[in-house]
């Protein structure tokens, strides 16, 4: 009959020490930063690419090869920074609706 009080209360002590131990982060969320990272970087590199090539294919038409080469490079550019700034929105966004069900959650405990 001891033996099942002891059982018992060490299984008390033992779920009492999970229930206080933190709890590892979740890795809810689509995006981890350095995969958000590289996304920016390969976005911006193919929006340059684009924008160089289309460049040089016009300036091939018209035999003008550093304008328009030029032009499409720095349009691609500006494309690539629009679309990094709309991929950290994005990310931001997430962040803000993980942090926000984790507070929703604490709050329940």
């Amino acid at each position: 009959m001891g033996d099942a009080k002891l059982d018992a209360l060490d299984a008390r002590i033992r779920a009492a020490r999970a229930a206080r131990e933190p709890k590892p982060p979740a890795r809810e969320g689509k995006w981890t930063m350095a995969g958000m990272g590289w996304r920016m970087v390969f976005e911006m590199a193919v929006a340059m690419a684009i924008g160089a090539g289309a460049g040089y294919g016009i300036d091939g038409l018209f035999g003008t090869l550093p304008l328009f080469l030029t032009i499409f490079w720095l349009l691609g550019f500006a494309a690539g920074i629009r679309m990094a700034m709309a991929s950290a929105k994005e990310f931001e966004r997430a962040q803000a609706a993980g942090a926000d069900a984790g507070a929703t959650e604490k709050t329940r405990d």
